[in-house]
């Protein structure tokens, strides 16, 4: 008995249906973390008219809040809303002069909201000065 081969011609189609199954899968996933990616808290930042500063990226910074109720909030690497809770002035200079003193080339900025007290801000100053950070910069929103 002779078997009969049958010579098959190579497939020259493309199966997109494992691609497309991928792709919609990371479709949710972006679209599931992406609101979680909001980060800081909520400050009324005041407007300025400056130009931006010079940032470096790859540099660790170290951000330090003041809401309206003149609450203070200290954000170095998580700073998720929910992971934070208020800190006092004199536990503010304690945390800051360790971590400048742990990092000196550390990037130290200061958020205010608008409707919070002068004097609260430089109550904060002052705190950032004795602890050893030299020029803090300050965050503001751009002139609409």
């Amino acid at each position: 008995m002779e078997t009969v081969r049958k010579r098959r011609k190579p497939v020259a189609e493309i199966n997109v249906v494992p691609y497309i199954d991928v792709m919609l899968v990371l479709l949710i996933v972006f679209m599931v973390t992406a609101p979680l990616l909001t980060q800081g808290l909520i400050v009324e930042l005041p407007q300025a008219s400056s130009e931006p500063l010079e940032v470096d990226e790859n540099a660790e910074t170290l951000v330090i809040s003041i809401t309206a109720d003149e609450q203070y909030f200290i954000s170095l690497g998580s700073t998720q809303q929910e992971d934070q809770s208020a800190v006092a002035i004199d536990v503010i200079g304690d945390q800051v002069s360790r971590i400048v003193g742990a990092n000196p080339q550390i990037q130290v900025f200061v958020e205010g909201d608008g409707q919070s007290s002068y004097s609260s801000f430089i109550s904060l100053m002052t705190v950032l000065q004795a602890a050893g950070v030299a020029s803090p910069n300050l965050i503001t929103k751009p002139l609409e």
